[in-house]
């Protein structure tokens, strides 16, 4: 296979296959552009491009350099014997050829120079040890010394080398090995998959940031079950996230079960995922049923229960977050109130639902009710497609409902219509709890429906509150309160 034409068709190409021939330096195309190119996934967005010759990668960059006629920012690693050169739309790396070995208390190898075969055998799959040559002699051959080719069209993720090796040397791999089959929807090979087991203890010799960044890129695929099942099955969820083992598994009692919750948070995600690109509402969906297992009870009456798994999921959520390495700012906020809320539609899925209900749901959710009201309706999973359908339908009712109350009351980003400051100086208060009762009766007032959302409206409410504490004015009110 050659790709002359596509080599041809790319200026960058050109350039370099010059400053190579210039330098004397043996030079491929590496990595996964070679990979995406064979598969026709070209990205339209940054290029990333691998580049390897068999010498110096720094001085090969060095004379790329030159071909450019404007200034193109170099950065060199000179202890890692790489460098870089970003462009518009392309971001070059270079490297010379090398081999590596490792220690088993470390990922970081110890490196030496090497020959072309040496330096692809050294990647984690046979679908990256794929090389297209810059060179004059077999400019744009495609050179596939392990098959990757061959594995490309079969859909299989296999190493190059022995995988108990591969993953040893560096157990990063492993979720690479599950993030590469979810992206590209691949099997992995059999001995492969083997060894992703026998070695799956490895991983936690893995920074936690390493872990979540690939977990991150599972999670964001068209449908992130395949990913989290074979992550299950593999031994390696067990090694970082352990709540998530625990969702997994049927318990019954006087023939009373309840749904395996591990593989309906699968279905949740998947259906989430068809619906939005949001990483964190994906994450909501993974952890809203996270607290199933430690509330679990049977009741011989009604069978199993996991009463306030909602509220106990909202209050694991920072933990897990926080031992996962992901942020611990808005976006875990985010994850937490949808965990939190994430029953409360579900009630609201009758035809006598009251305004007042809807409000509490608005006033709670805020600008997130959308995205809650995604993860409810992904959480509708049943094998009963009727009873799918009338939930569903339930739900557009209810959407149709919140929009209704909220043109009228405005209250999905409430904001108190007198503030505690305003009580303040019309009472002569200071900072106390009859301030905070007094704006809380009005809150609850609104939510309740019992007056509008109006300043007015809200200050007249103020001075009786007031009155019934005892407490009296001692300046007056703007005149809009006395209409």
């Amino acid at each position: 296979m050659n790709f002359k034409s596509h080599l041809d068709s790319i200026d960058v190409f050109k350039k370099v296959a010059q400053a190579a021939q210039n330098a004397n330096l043996e030079t491929y195309v590496v990595g996964g552009y070679v990979r995406d190119l064979v598969l026709g996934r070209e990205k339209s967005d940054k290029k990333d491009i691998d580049f390897t010759c068999v010498g110096s990668g720094i001085a090969l960059t060095e004379e790329v350099a030159k071909q450019f006629d404007f200034h193109v920012p170099l950065s060199v690693f000179k202890n890692f014997g790489t460098a870089m050169l970003k462009l518009d739309d392309w971001e070059l790396e270079f490297v010379g050829a090398r081999k590596e070995s490792y220690r088993s208390e470390s990922r970081k190898p110890i490196v030496e120079d090497g020959t072309l075969q040496e330096d692809l055998e050294r990647r984690d799959f046979t679908i990256n040890a794929m090389a297209i040559s810059l060179n004059q002699d077999n400019y744009g051959d495609l050179l596939d010394p392990f098959e990757g080719l061959k594995d490309l069209k079969s859909k299989i993720i296999r190493t190059p080398l022995d995988p108990n090796v591969t993953f040893s040397d560096d157990p990063l791999r492993m979720m690479r090995a599950i993030r590469f089959a979810s992206q590209l929807d691949f099997d992995i090979d059999a001995d492969t998959f083997f060894a992703l087991t026998a070695n799956a203890d490895r991983l936690k010799i893995i920074s936690g940031e390493r872990i979540i960044d690939e977990l991150n890129k599972i999670l964001l695929v068209p449908k992130p079950s395949y990913g989290f099942k074979l992550l299950f099955a593999s031994k390696l969820l067990h090694e970082f996230f352990p709540e998530m083992v625990a969702l997994q598994g049927v318990d019954s009692v006087d023939d009373k079960s309840h749904k395996d919750n591990f593989y309906h948070t699968l279905q949740v995600v998947d259906n989430v995922s068809q619906m939005s690109d949001d990483l964190w509402l994906r994450w909501a969906a993974v952890l809203h049923d996270i607290a199933k297992p430690a509330t679990k009870r049977f009741n011989s009456k009604v069978g199993w229960t996991f009463h306030g798994h909602e509220d106990k999921g909202a209050k694991m959520t920072p933990g897990i977050f926080r031992r996962l390495k992901l942020p611990m700012d808005d976006r875990m906020k985010f994850v937490q109130k949808l965990v939190k809320l994430h029953l409360r539609p579900i009630a609201l899925v009758k035809d006598e639902v009251t305004d007042s209900a809807l409000r509490r749901l608005l006033f709670d959710a805020g600008d997130d009710i959308d995205s809650l009201m995604k993860l409810c309706r992904a959480d509708v999973t049943s094998k009963n497609n009727k009873r799918v359908k009338r939930y569903l339908e339930n739900f557009d009712k209810v959407e149709q409902k919140l929009l209704e109350v909220e043109e009228k009351d405005q209250v999905r980003n409430f904001q108190p219509p007198v503030s505690g400051e305003e009580i303040m100086e019309t009472f002569g208060l200071s900072p106390s709890k009859i301030v905070g009762e007094i704006k809380e009766e009005i809150k609850e007032a609104i939510l309740e429906g019992k007056i509008q959302n109006k300043p007015e409206k809200a200050r007249e409410l103020m001075l009786e509150i007031a009155k019934s504490k005892g407490v009296f004015p001692v300046k007056d009110l703007p005149k809009s309160s006395s209409k």
